[in-house]
């Protein structure tokens, strides 16, 4: 039987530090993966996407344990975030430039 003096806590830090760490990660790793997509219709070379891909994943995986598993202060959080963003940006702006020119 559950007690009914039992009542859930909604405002847990560590808790709300995970759950921000998720969401942080499905707002960048799923806009990654249609850019990621699109940058391989282009034919890029495979040794730079390859490591494209590999900086961006050792990023977000630092990123999330800076964030959630082991808080550390900035700026640790967003150098991890910066290093998976300009990859990004760079297959973005590449795609971007391979199908309109």
């Amino acid at each position: 039987m559950i007690s009914k003096k039992l009542v859930p806590k909604y405002d847990d830090q560590d808790v709300e530090r995970v759950r921000r760490a998720h969401r942080n990660d499905l707002e960048n790793i799923l806009p990654f993966f249609v850019i990621g997509f699109l940058y391989l219709l282009t034919n890029p070379a495979p040794w730079l996407a390859i490591n494209l891909y590999r900086v961006v994943a050792a990023s977000r995986i630092l990123h999330t344990i800076v964030y959630a598993v082991v808080p550390i202060p900035q700026p640790a959080r967003f150098l991890a975030f910066v290093g998976a963003m300009f990859p990004t940006a760079y297959m973005a702006l590449q795609t971007i430039l391979y199908f309109m020119l």
